[in-house]
């Protein structure tokens, strides 16, 4: 009778393991094999199937989740934990309805807020009707044509209600500018020949890199690293190395990156290849905001034009999609995310240059970065160096919005003033507004008064004052704006991206949303919240959070009384 009784408990656990979890559905499992059909079953790939997933479905279901991780070998948990950590996967439960096929995400982040991005949202969702999802978003990277719609993946410039009705009507994909450089134009315009000569050892490795080192090029994505450095201390790395190039421009008033891609992207493929021919790089990754549909097509396009007609050698090149993760900005998040999994950025040290992407040293730079590389070696670093003002060296690309009468990508000499930019790039301010203030370097770079509108702009000559220069995002503010409203917008954003991973920001960001919402600061408390995120939080988003509101209390007191 014993034996008979634990017989039937072990057939009891036997059958209950094999029913716990959720269980594969052989439907969802057909769409899954179908939909990936050849495809190679890498962990690393996972979010690339979870985007052919929403792009062919327009949202995740449970079931194929399930699939998905059934069909490459991965617990439903994994799977899961990704899918969940990125905002532009729709994750839809049992028992929930899916979204509409079709989304209209309006940007809510600064320079559309003060383009009118809340009206916009009000008139929308009174225009258009249950079969479309309006959806406020942070930043997509088009703050110069503010206020930003994008119907599915296409945007809609300087966004009225009847424009966006239009775009929901009438699907139109994205245009290509007119002064936009393919390949054989690249090509006949000396595109590829730095490479080439590169190659062939015409110019050699210890020539580059002084070349680089004299054009004092600092990394343009925000760290302004030395580029020359970064380089010899990656090549010094055992092989194989591996480069991660970052294009994930996500900060509030940044799109610099997007520019140049529209326009001319040989220009940093071929920097791109110089560099992992110097460094003695065996792959590259591109990492794409996934905000940038057109880019992507362009990108696509552009690189399967250069394996099959260029002439030399390439390294291996893959390019990987973002899913809307502003965190994946940060080095190590972005490199987490290229493999596969939640984009939550690495202690360090080990730096990226040492343990980086699969475990390799790895070369990371912006995109910006390695764009400016052809030119440099072309014309001497002596010829980047001779650019700047007031003591600066080198040129900025300057992604400027707000309230000026020619917003855009303005490229300008290094140490240029806030004022001087706006007079001789941006035509001055929009008529009737004065100006008042202005962030520096995105929504993280803090807010200055025009006070302060002297100051030359430059990695290091903000620091002083409580902010910094980044990446160049100006968001330029006037007399009708409150500076107060602006950081609350700045702090949400930080609430919203904030990856979950450390206390201080985490819940460091959502406390400071609360009290900068209340009318009357609590600024004793305000500062040492501050202190405690600037401290101890484990990257840059919770480091410099506390900036724009940190900001306002120094220089925008009248507006806490």
């Amino acid at each position: 009778m014993t034996t008979a009784i634990h017989t039937n408990k072990k057939e009891l656990r036997k059958k209950h393991r094999r029913i716990r979890g959720r269980q594969v559905e052989q439907q969802a499992l057909d769409d899954i094999l179908a939909l990936l059909g050849e495809e190679p079953l890498q962990r690393d790939l996972l979010i690339e199937y979870l985007h052919a997933i929403q792009d062919h479905y327009h949202h995740l279901s449970a079931a194929h989740l399930a699939a998905l991780a059934e069909t490459m070998k991965l617990s439903q948990t994994e799977v899961f934990e990704v899918a969940t950590f990125y905002h532009h996967f729709d994750i839809v439960r049992e028992g929930e309805v899916p979204p509409p096929a079709l989304t209209v995400r309006i940007c809510d982040s600064v320079s559309c807020e003060l383009a009118g991005a809340n009206k916009l949202v009000k008139n929308l969702e009174q225009m258009l009707g249950p079969d479309v999802r309006i959806q406020r978003v942070p930043c997509v990277g088009r703050c110069e044509s503010a206020p930003v719609a994008v119907v599915g993946t296409n945007p809609v410039l300087v966004a009225s209600p009847e424009a966006v009705a239009e775009a929901v009507n009438n699907r139109h994909t994205e245009a290509k500018p007119d002064d936009y450089i393919n390949y054989q134009r690249y090509v006949d315009q000396s595109g590829y020949q730095q490479y080439g000569k590169c190659l062939s050892g015409e110019l050699d490795t210890e020539s580059i890199l002084t070349s680089l080192e004299d054009s004092q090029l600092r990394g343009l994505g925000g760290a302004g690293f030395p580029v020359g450095r970064k380089w010899r201390i990656v090549r010094d790395q055992p092989a194989p190395r591996l480069m991660a190039v970052n294009i994930d421009e996500g900060e509030p008033g940044t799109f610099k990156d997007r520019y140049y891609l529209e326009r001319d992207p040989h220009r940093f493929l071929e920097g791109m290849l110089i560099a992992a021919e110097v460094v003695g790089i065996d792959e590259i990754y591109i990492y794409l905001r996934d905000e940038y549909a057109g880019c992507r097509k362009i990108l696509t396009d552009e690189l399967a034009t250069l394996k099959s007609k260029s002439p030399h050698p390439l390294p291996s090149i893959h390019l990987r999609r973002g899913a809307g993760a502003y965190i994946c900005g940060e080095e190590s998040a972005m490199i987490e995310s290229i493999e596969g999994k939640r984009g939550m950025p690495r202690l360090r040290p080990p730096f990226v240059a040492e343990v980086g992407l699969f475990g390799r040293p790895t070369l990371e730079h912006n995109m910006e970065s390695l764009y400016w590389v052809r030119d440099i070696i072309e014309k001497g670093g002596e010829w980047f160096a001779s650019e700047g003002r007031h003591g600066r060296h080198g040129l900025r690309s300057f992604s400027v919005s707000g309230r000026v009468q020619k917003p855009g990508v303005h490229l300008a000499p290094a140490g240029i003033t806030i004022r001087e930019l706006i007079d001789e790039y941006c035509d001055g301010m929009l008529p009737g507004h004065e100006f008042y203030g202005y962030f520096p370097g995105g929504a993280s770079g803090g807010i200055f008064p025009a006070s302060l509108g002297d100051i030359p702009l430059d990695f290091d000559t903000l620091n002083e004052h409580g902010g910094f220069i980044g990446s160049a995002a100006v968001i330029v503010l006037s007399d009708k704006d409150s500076a107060k409203n602006a950081a609350i917008n700045a702090m949400r954003f930080f609430e919203h991206e904030s990856c979950g991973q450390c206390t201080p920001c985490r819940v460091g960001t959502a406390k400071a949303v609360k009290l900068m919402e209340k009318t009357s600061w609590d600024v004793p408390l305000m500062e040492e919240l501050s202190d405690v995120m600037m401290d101890a939080s484990i990257c840059g988003l919770g480091q410099a959070a506390p900036n724009p509101m940190q900001c306002v209390i120094k220089y925008f007191s009248e507006e806490l009384k």
